[in-house]
């Protein structure tokens, strides 16, 4: 039997190449999309501290420059906040984008692969053919010379 050589090999390994590209790339985005919740998330916790300390200041001795000071921290931590959440969607949008690049470059590996099963698939069925054809004309040769 001979050996079954795709000729589009190459292509079928440069797209699984793509494909784990495509998959640390995704991974990367997600990665930084994870940074920037995380961010907004310690945000959120700094904003729920300088609530919590403008709380106590108004609990004990009103001293109207620590308040007034307090209050501009939390403006200015709802600014940062909003800030980051458009960060979070920029990340969002290409996490978005980086999985369908993905889910693309998998399917044109996916249809490469189908490709060389179909090319295999043919190549058995010749090797086949070309067996049989083999063995009927041995066949056919022995009983030629058993009749002689």
């Amino acid at each position: 039997m001979s050996r079954f050589v795709y000729r589009m090999q190459n292509i079928l390994n440069l797209k699984y190449k793509l494909e784990e590209q495509a998959k640390l790339d995704f991974a990367a985005a997600r990665k930084r999309l994870d940074d920037e919740l995380e961010k907004l998330e310690l945000l959120f916790g700094r904003k729920a501290a300088y609530e919590e300390e403008g709380r106590r200041l108004r609990e004990n001795e009103l001293n109207v420059q620590d308040i007034l000071d307090n209050k501009n921290a939390i403006l200015q931590m709802d600014d940062y906040i909003l800030l980051q959440k458009v960060q979070v969607s920029r990340a969002e949008e290409e996490l978005e984008a980086e999985r369908r690049k993905l889910q693309e470059i998998r399917q044109e590996r996916q249809v490469q692969e189908k490709l060389r099963e179909k090319a295999f698939e043919i190549f058995i069925k010749e090797e086949n053919a070309r067996e049989s054809k083999e063995v009927d004309e041995l066949t056919s040769y022995t009983y030629g010379q058993k009749r002689r």
